[in-house]
């Protein structure tokens, strides 16, 4: 197991602490290559541990809070309606509600490793509600950067409730993840935003979970919503080393969806480009992927060009429509930036970039009550009536 640049190849010990390449200040990825067979997984926990040998990480320090083995639900109704086989992915099913809790478990044990006191990153409210959580769990001081006014309520209220010192940034999240990266370049902290490879190998676990939850096949597409860029290629990283290892005979499509307002990614797809330029001062009600400049773009572009994926943009009016849609439709709730994975499946239907009758598999990444607010504007207020029966059948009888 070693640290390796995607970049220029430059090699680093696993013990290293290190966020980007000395050489060429490119980005970094974790290379694992156990050699075990399938059978080793069976009977064991579902959580993403059950995976343990692809975790690189000392199996000692584990620290868990049952992160993983998240539904995966058939989507008969909407998949129909849409016309697609569908399964949805229910990451809000996590601990603190969302995958960010993959990363940090893997992330907050490389850490106990590292003899590191201090985790730290910059948020847009789910990474820091996730490290919070998870540095208390292992009795790490954590200090978050958030920008203000751009955090939904829910994922405020957890990263205080759990203890870490909640740093309001005037600045948006790309300003403020400069800054706390500045502070972890000069040993005050360890980072634990996306751009720390090892964050990235809890949310390959995603993958992984898929092809196991299919009977060890891969669907032909898998959609997401697409923010700092890391979970795209996060889960082609699971998915194609369970296809090195033998595990399954195919690989997915990765189709990353993102706002139309903070859609650097889907601008360098849609030319063919090796690099984005960045989207100055972002904006989306969607929080969780309201990001100009996502520091994993390079892995992201990677990851669908060596898919043969795509990537799409879809309005805010389409991602609260599609978080109605799914929420009505099946039952699932997920808070606005999950839905645009729904909103990008259901355009990309429409357009013909994905043909009817494709299996896909979609991620919805946290929570509906992560931004309880945003949900509760979308909908009619509750009807009043007096408190008798008359006034109930009344409305029962309008329904």
């Amino acid at each position: 197991m070693l640290i390796r640049c995607i970049s220029c190849g430059a090699e680093y010990d696993l013990d290293d602490v290190i966020y980007t390449c000395s050489k060429c200040d490119s980005i970094l990825e974790v290379l694992i290559d156990p050699q075990v067979s399938k059978d080793i997984f069976k009977c064991r926990k579902s959580t993403m541990w059950k995976y343990k040998e692809f975790m690189p990480v000392d199996e000692s320090k584990i620290i868990s809070l049952d992160e993983g083995g998240t539904p995966f639900i058939k989507c008969d109704r909407l998949g129909e309606e849409l016309g697609v086989n569908l399964h949805v992915k229910v990451e809000g099913s996590n601990p603190t509600g969302s995958f960010k809790d993959r990363g940090m478990s893997v992330g907050i044990t490389k850490a106990l490793e590292l003899n590191v006191d201090t985790v730290g990153c910059a948020s847009t409210g789910n990474t820091s509600a996730s490290l919070a959580a998870y540095a208390a769990r292992a009795g790490l001081k954590c200090i978050v950067l958030l920008p203000s006014g751009k955090v939904a309520l829910g994922k405020l209220a957890q990263a205080m409730f759990h203890g870490a010192v909640v740093l309001s940034v005037n600045g948006n999240f790309d300003e403020a993840l400069e800054a706390v990266t500045a502070l972890a370049l000069e040993g005050e902290l360890y980072l634990l935003n996306s751009i720390n490879p090892f964050r990235l190998e809890g949310q390959k676990s995603i993958g992984f979970e898929i092809v196991d939850d299919l009977g060890w096949r891969s669907p032909d597409r898998i959609v997401l919503p697409v923010g700092n860029a890391g979970n795209i290629s996060a889960i082609w990283k699971g998915v194609r080393e369970f296809y090195e290892a033998g595990f399954i005979a195919d690989l997915p499509r990765m189709t990353g969806i993102q706002a139309e307002g903070a859609c650097p990614i889907t601008n360098a797809v849609r030319k063919g480009a090796e690099d984005i330029i960045p989207v100055e001062n972002p904006e989306t009600v969607a929080t969780a992927i309201r990001i100009g400049a996502p520091v994993s773009s390079l892995k992201a572009l990677r990851a669908i060009y060596d898919s043969d994926g795509s990537s799409d943009t879809v309005s805010d009016d389409e991602i609260l429509d599609a978080q109605k849609l799914l929420a009505r439709t099946e039952g699932i709730g997920v808070e606005p930036a999950s839905a645009s994975s729904i909103a990008g499946l259901k355009k990309m239907v429409q357009t013909g970039e994905i043909d009817q009758g494709e299996e896909v598999v979609c991620i919805v990444t946290g929570h509906l009550l992560k931004d309880p607010n945003t949900a509760i504007n979308a909908c009619k207020e509750p009807i009043s009536i007096e408190a008798n029966a008359q006034s109930l059948s009344k409305v029962l009888k309008g329904l």
